[in-house]
C-alpha cells in the first residue's frame, strides 16, 4: 500500500502553507500576505502515532496568477486533489464565506473522498461562533484551528488519522489480485497507437475500449496469459512552444494524467530519431512520480543492421543519467517482436513496486552498510542511523531514523538508496528514502553496530 496522500485545498489567503508548516513542524512553503506565492505542490511525509503520510500543499483555487501560470496552478492543484486519500478544505475564519469558497465546495461536491473543513485563524475561542456559518457549505466535518496560536493541532490531528486508508501490511497486499494499468507515452509519431493495436489483435482478447471525459486517455482492457491488463494510450505530444491550442494543452494534461494513474510507465523512442526536450520533459515527470518504467525503444526492425543495441542503450543511459536502473526494451510494435517479452518485464516492475521488506532484514543491511563505509563526519560527530523501516509500497517508501538528517550529505545518502536497490527486491524501480529525526522517547537502536553495542552496555 501506498504512502496516503494528504491534500490541503482551499482559496488564496486562508493560511494552507501556514497549515502546512504548523502540522509538519518545519518552515517549508512560504508564508506571505501576497495571494499566489504557492503554485507547485509541496510535501512532507508525516509520522503521528506510528502512521506515516503524505502531507501536501497547493495553489489557491482561483487565483489570477501574475505570470499567466493559472493553468499550470490549477493543474496542480487537480493533481493534488485526485491523487489524495483525505482532503482539508482550508477556509479563514475572520474572512466568513467569500463567493471563491463556494467554488471550492462546489468543485468537492462531487469527491467521494474523506473531508475535513478547516476553519483557520480562530485565534480565539472567542471566534468559533463566526465559524458556524460554514457549516451552509457541506463540506466535511467542521474544526476550528489557529496555525499562528498552535490551537487545535491535536483535534485536526485526530480527526485526519481516523480518516486515513486502514493500513495493509505484506500479507494483505499479497492477496490482492490488482489489475496491472500500463501507460504507454511519447512524444508524436513513435508508435504508441500501433502498439496497443497490436496488443488488440494478436492473439489477445479486447475486453472493452473505454473513452475516458474530454480530458481523458483510452483505456483498452486486454487478455495476455489468462491476466487483465489496462493500456492507457495518450496522444502523442508536442515541444512545449508548439503547444499553441487547448488540444495541444489537454493533450500533454491527458499524458501526465496517464503516467499518475499508471502502475507502470512505457516509455517510448523511434529507433531512427534523436531524442528530444519532450521526451526529456515525460522521462522527468515519470521520475518525479516516482513510477516504475521500461524505456522502449520501438521500430528496431528498421534500425536492426545499421546500429547495435548497445549504442541505443548507452545514448540512453547518458541522456538520463539518473534513470541508470530503468529497464530498456527494443521492439518492433508493428510485428508485435518482442511486445510479450515487454510485457513480462513490466509484470515483473509492478510486482517489484508492491514488494515488502522486513524491518528486521531492513536493519540487517542498514547494518552492514555503515559497517562497510560509515558515514563522514559531520561537525566532529559522527551521524547514527538507529533503524529502518518501510512505510509504503507503490513506490516502496523506506524511513531511515537517525540522530540528525542534516548530518548526512547527498552523497551518502545516494550510497544508502543505492544500497537499497542493489540488496533489495525492487532494484529496477523507483525507491523513495527518507532520513527523519528520531523523537526523544522512542529508544530504538536495532542498527547499532557490534562496536556501539559494546559500548551501550559498558555505558
Amino acid at each position: 500500500m501506498r504512502v496516503p496522500q494528504v491534500a490541503i485545498i482551499g482559496r488564496p489567503n486562508v493560511g494552507k502553507s501556514s497549515i502546512f508548516n504548523w502540522l509538519s513542524g518545519h518552515r517549508i512553503a512560504i508564508v506571505d500576505d501576497v495571494a499566489g506565492v504557492t503554485r507547485d505542490r509541496m510535501s512532507h511525509l508525516m509520522h503521528v502515532e506510528d502512521r506515516f503520510f503524505d502531507l501536501v500543499d497547493t495553489g489557491g483555487i482561483g487565483i489570477n496568477d501574475v505570470d499567466n501560470l493559472t493553468k499550470e496552478i490549477e493543474q496542480q492543484i487537480e493533481q493534488a486533489i485526485e491523487v489524495a486519500d483525505v482532503i482539508l478544505f482550508t477556509v479563514d475564519t475572520r474572512s466568513g464565506i467569500t463567493p471563491l469558497d463556494e467554488e471550492v465546495a462546489r468543485r468537492l461536491r462531487y469527491i467521494e473522498k474523506p473531508i475535513i473543513c478547516v476553519a483557520n485563524k480562530a485565534d480565539d475561542p472567542k471566534l468559533d461562533p463566526q465559524a458556524d456559518e460554514f457549516y451552509r457549505l457541506g463540506r466535511g466535518k467542521l474544526v476550528r484551528v489557529s496555525a499562528h496560536q498552535n490551537r487545535n493541532k491535536h483535534i485536526l490531528l485526530d480527526l485526519l488519522l481516523e480518516r486515513l486508508p486502514e493500513f495493509k501490511d505484506a500479507t494483505d497486499a499479497a492477496v490482492e489480485d490488482a489489475e496491472m494499468k500500463v501507460g504507454i507515452v511519447g512524444r508524436r509519431n513513435v508508435g504508441k497507437s500501433t502498439f496497443v493495436n497490436t496488443l488488440a489483435r494478436a492473439d489477445r482478447m479486447i475486453v472493452s475500449e473505454v473513452p475516458g471525459t474530454t480530458r481523458d486517455s483510452v483505456d483498452v482492457r486486454f487478455m495476455m496469459d489468462g491476466k487483465s491488463f489496462l493500456a492507457i494510450d495518450t496522444p502523442g505530444l508536442r515541444r512545449g512552444k508548439s503547444v499553441r491550442t487547448d488540444i495541444d494543452f489537454y493533450g500533454t494534461h491527458r499524458a501526465h494524467r496517464s503516467i499518475r494513474r499508471a502502475d507502470v510507465v512505457l516509455m517510448f523512442f523511434d529507433a531512427g530519431q534523436r531524442i528530444s526536450k519532450v521526451d526529456k520533459q515525460l522521462v522527468k515527470y515519470i521520475a518525479d512520480n516516482f513510477k516504475p518504467c521500461v524505456f522502449v525503444v520501438n521500430k528496431w526492425d528498421l534500425m536492426f543492421n545499421k546500429m547495435p543495441t548497445e549504442k541505443w542503450v548507452n545514448y540512453l543511459r547518458d541522456t538520463f543519467q539518473t534513470m541508470w536502473h530503468t529497464p530498456i526494451a527494443f521492439i518492433t510494435g508493428d510485428s508485435g517482436k518482442n511486445v510479450k517479452a515487454l510485457l513480462n518485464h513490466a509484470q515483473m516492475l509492478f510486482k517489484q513496486s508492491r514488494e515488502r521488506v522486513s524491518t528486521g532484514e531492513l536493519n540487517r543491511l542498514m547494518r552492514r552498510a555503515l559497517e562497510h563505509h560509515p558515514p563522514p563526519i559531520h561537525k566532529h560527530r559522527r551521524p547514527k542511523i538507529y533503524y529502518a523501516t518501510q512505510v509504503g509500497t507503490q513506490p516502496p517508501t523506506i524511513v531511515l531514523k537517525c540522530n540528525n538528517p542534516q548530518a548526512f550529505a547527498p552523497n551518502y545518502r545516494r550510497y544508502l538508496l543505492s544500497v537499497l536497490r542493489d540488496q533489495l527486491s525492487f532494484g529496477e524501480v523507483p525507491i523513495k528514502m527518507y532520513l527523519h529525526a528520531r523523537s526523544s522517547d522512542d529508544k530504538r537502536n536495532e542498527v547499532a553496530t557490534e562496536e556501539e553495542s559494546v559500548d551501550q552496555v559498558e555505558s
